[in-house]
């Protein structure tokens, strides 16, 4: 899936309606941009102004994840646009989330199909309130389906900081393993890396928004650790009577209430 990676600088507002410039390596386009009511308007019709309407629903994603109090003369945003990509498959939570970081590349896709005998990562974390605790569990299984359990508390008060800590501590246990499949339910730990971090690392782990990007070191981490790397992520629902995860939930919950 091919990506383009596109600068956004915005040069004037008037009457809530905001002048754009989108550029794409050489080329730019002007579009108008109203962030109360949703409104874009493209200006030009040329190369760019043509693959952003190719990928309009991206594109106003970018556009309306901004709170509209952050839009200002002089604001820059860096952003990416996977070509004709499959929204719909992306927001399908019963489909594996693709990240290939193999042989110095990156590929990014959606597939129905879990790849057969890699190894499997089950992750888990708790937080409680009362006690100001959390806590979290692995459960690695192999292709021979042996299992390991491994359990970890931890000060932090963050429930989806948690579920990152222990997505990145499972990938340290597998370190030596290329291909990994992560089965979570968190859409932090999910959608963080399939998709969030791109545009995060081409505005200096800066949000939309002009805000800092929380767990900055943490994400840097989990991203380092993927390098090289073939990783699925399988969402499972909360809760759910899968046994692997109910195992790592009820351990993640045990080591929070200790």
């Amino acid at each position: 899936m091919k990506m383009f990676l596109f600068n956004m600088e915005i040069l004037d507002e008037r009457e809530g309606a905001f002048l754009i410039t989108v550029s794409l390596k050489d080329s730019i386009t002007k579009i108008e941009f109203t962030p109360d009511k949703k409104l874009l308007r493209f200006l030009k019709k040329d190369k760019v102004s043509d693959i952003l309407k190719r990928n309009e629903h991206q594109f106003r994603k970018v556009l309306h994840i901004k709170r509209p109090e952050t839009y200002y003369k002089g604001f820059k945003l860096n952003f990416a646009l996977r070509d004709e990509k499959d929204v719909i498959a992306f927001n399908d939570i019963s489909k594996i989330l693709v990240v290939d970081k193999r042989k110095d590349r990156y590929n990014n896709y959606v597939t129905e199909k879990e790849k057969k005998g890699i190894y499997e990562l089950y992750i888990d974390g708790s937080y409680m309130e009362k006690r100001k605790k959390g806590g979290y569990a692995i459960v690695t299984k192999d292709p021979k389906e042996k299992y390991n359990l491994y359990t970890f508390e931890t000060g932090e008060q963050s429930s989806s900081l948690i579920e990152l800590l222990a997505a990145i501590k499972g990938l340290e246990i597998l370190e030596n393993i290329n291909e990994i499949r992560i089965i979570t339910d968190s859409q932090y730990v999910r959608k963080g890396l399939t998709e969030w971090i791109v545009n995060w690392k081409l505005n200096d782990w800066h949000t939309a928004n002009g805000d800092k990007v929380k767990n900055i070191e943490c994400w840097k981490k989990f991203d380092i650790l993927t390098d090289n790397k073939y990783i699925e992520f399988k969402y499972v629902k909360a809760h759910s009577e899968q046994f692997e995860n109910t195992m790592a939930d009820l351990y993640a919950k045990d080591m929070a209430k200790k």
